[in-house]
C-alpha cells in the first residue's frame, strides 16, 4: 500500500489519505458508546465500592477498604461465590464433554453422518429460547406433587411418592446446572465443529494412511490443534458462569436456603432490594471483575504452558 501511494501524484495521494481519515469517524460512535455506557459505569462502580452509599441517599462518604474487609466476612457473599462455582462446574464438565463428542462425530470423514445441519439447528435451539420461558417450563416439569416428572417416575414405579425437587438444595442445583448445560451445549458444539473444520484435512488423511484409528486421530491430532478453541470456550463459559443470574433467579429466586444464590443475584439483591446497599453491591461487582480477570489469566497461562511443553 505504501509503494502504491508513493507512485501517485502529490494531489491524489493527499486526497486518498484524507479519505482514509473517514475511518476514524465511523469508529467514533463505538468509542462514545463505550465511554458512556461501559467505561464510565465501571469507573463509577469502583468509586462506589469505597463509599458508604446506601438507601435513597444522594451523598456518600469515603470509607476506604472497609467495604472489602466486611464483604469477605459476609457469609452470604461467600456462599454466593461457592454456589456460582458449583453450578458452573456441574454444567460445564458434561457440556464440554458432550460438545467434543458431537463435534468429533459431525466432522468424522469415515462416519459421513447425514443431516448434521439439521441436528446442529436442533441442538442450538435451546440457546434461542428466552430464559423466562425455560424457567417456567422446568418449574412446571419438576413441580410438586403433580408435575410431569413426578407422574412419570411414579407411573414407571421408580419412586413410590412424589419428590419435591425444588425444595431440595442439591436437587435445585442439579436442575439449574442441567438447564445451563442444555441451553449452551449446542453453541459449544458449533464452535468446536468450526475449530475442527479449520484444521488441515491432510493431517487427518496422513494419520489414517499410517493406520491411526479414530481415537488416536482425535487424541493426538484434533485435541492438540483444538486447544485455542477449547481455551476460548473455557474462558467465555467461565465468564458467563460467573455472571449467572437469569435461570436461578427466575426458577427459585436463589432458594431453597440460598443454595442457588449466585454472585450476580447477590449483587442484584444488595442494590435493588431491602436496604439498597449500593456500596456492598459495587464492592461485590469489583470483586467479580477481579475474579474473572485472575481466573482468565490463569487459564491463558496454563494453556500456553501446556502448549510449550507439547512443542518441546
Amino acid at each position: 500500500m505504501q509503494n502504491f501511494l508513493s507512485k501517485l501524484p502529490f494531489g491524489k495521494k493527499r486526497s486518498l489519505e484524507s479519505y482514509n481519515n473517514f475511518g476514524y469517524v465511523f469508529l467514533l460512535p463505538f468509542f462514545l458508546a463505550f465511554l458512556v455506557f461501559q467505561l464510565y459505569p465501571i469507573l463509577y462502580t469502583v468509586f462506589l465500592s469505597f463509599t458508604d452509599l446506601h438507601g435513597f441517599e444522594t451523598t456518600s462518604n469515603m470509607v476506604g477498604f472497609k467495604n472489602y474487609l466486611s464483604i469477605f466476612n459476609n457469609d452470604m457473599f461467600r456462599k454466593s461465590v461457592s454456589n456460582t462455582f458449583i453450578l458452573w462446574v456441574i454444567n460445564f464438565i458434561p457440556q464440554i464433554g458432550l460438545a467434543l463428542l458431537l463435534s468429533a462425530w459431525f466432522t468424522n470423514v469415515k462416519l459421513r453422518l447425514r443431516g448434521t445441519g439439521f441436528f446442529k439447528i436442533i441442538f442450538y435451539l435451546p440457546n434461542i429460547i428466552t430464559a423466562a420461558s425455560v424457567a417456567v417450563l422446568f418449574y412446571a416439569l419438576f413441580s410438586y406433587p403433580l408435575g410431569p416428572m413426578n407422574l412419570l417416575l411414579q407411573n414407571a414405579h421408580i419412586v413410590s411418592k412424589p419428590i419435591a425437587f425444588l425444595r431440595s438444595e442439591w436437587g435445585t442445583r442439579a436442575i439449574v446446572s442441567f438447564i445451563q448445560f442444555w441451553m449452551w451445549y449446542g453453541q459449544t458444539t458449533i464452535v468446536l465443529v468450526a475449530g475442527i473444520m479449520s484444521i488441515d484435512e491432510s493431517l487427518f488423511e496422513a494419520a489414517i494412511v499410517d493406520g491411526a484409528n479414530d481415537n488416536q486421530v482425535f487424541r493426538l491430532i484434533t485435541l492438540p490443534l483444538l486447544k485455542p478453541i477449547v481455551l476460548y470456550t473455557l474462558v467465555t463459559s467461565l465468564i458467563g458462569g460467573l455472571q449467572m443470574f437469569d435461570i436461578p433467579f427466575l426458577l427459585t429466586n436463589g432458594n431453597p436456603n440460598n443454595s442457588t444464590l449466585t454472585m450476580a443475584m447477590y449483587i442484584y439483591k444488595q442494590a435493588f432490594t431491602g436496604a439498597r446497599n449500593f456500596n456492598v453491591a459495587a464492592t461485590a461487582s469489583v470483586l467479580l471483575l477481579i475474579i474473572s480477570i485472575v481466573l482468565s489469566t490463569v487459564l491463558f497461562r496454563l494453556f500456553s504452558g501446556s502448549s510449550k511443553k507439547g512443542g518441546k
